[in-house]
């Protein structure tokens, strides 16, 4: 049986962090995630 095609209707971004241990990478993320969902309300809240 053939797989479902998959159709992407949301928007998306990529975001890849490289760094040092303890140098704020989870921070960083942690900060723009909330912001986008502050601001656009994107997610499942």
């Amino acid at each position: 049986m053939a797989k479902a095609k998959f159709e992407r209707n949301k928007p998306h971004v990529n975001i890849g962090t490289i760094g040092h241990v303890d140098h704020g990478k989870t921070t960083l993320t942690a900060a723009i995630t909330k912001t986008l969902f502050d601001r656009y309300q994107l997610g499942e809240a």
